[in-house]
């Protein structure tokens, strides 16, 4: 049985944390179909230090990704995720954005995959991240991995 690593107060997991001297990195997004993408993604955020994934819930993937997502409720892509062995704590948000969240973990590192840029990131989350002596750390991804590629890929083979 996998204990769960779900965090509902985030700012008293975070201090728990820091009170360690353990580097914090998060990492956001939907996940609404894990995939080895992710998996990759989430194992080389967790070399960094101490690992907590935020997750957008329900009501932020239907507004982000369209109607018909997501696939997955939140509660199941938090528990897949926190299932993860190089993952520490997973929490979710409601929020469109993760500046909440990242203002609530106060990240060492906060980790984004090599499809952004510091141009392209979110400039309220990357000001969440750098206001508090955080650093951006952008992961190479593994080409080919998408969870909009398998979704139409489902929906073509249907």
């Amino acid at each position: 049985m996998v204990t769960s690593k779900f965090i509902y107060n985030v700012r008293q997991w975070r201090n728990s944390i820091a009170g360690q001297g353990k580097r914090i990195v998060a990492i956001n997004g939907c996940f609404d179909v894990l995939h080895i993408g992710h998996l990759r993604l989430l194992e080389t955020a967790s070399e960094l230090g101490i690992l907590i994934v935020g997750i957008n819930g329900d009501e932020s993937v239907r507004r982000l990704k369209g109607n018909g997502r997501p696939l997955n409720s939140a509660a199941d892509r938090a528990a897949l995720i926190g299932a993860l062995e190089c993952v520490s704590a997973v929490t979710t948000f409601e929020e469109d954005t993760a500046v909440q969240f990242l203002a609530a973990v106060v990240p060492d590192i906060w980790v984004k995959g090599s499809d952004y840029t510091r141009e392209t990131v979110n400039q309220r989350e990357l000001a969440a991240v750098e206001n508090v002596y955080g650093k951006v750390h952008f992961v190479d991804l593994l080409s080919g991995h998408s969870s909009t590629r398998i979704i139409n890929a489902l929906q073509q083979a249907v």
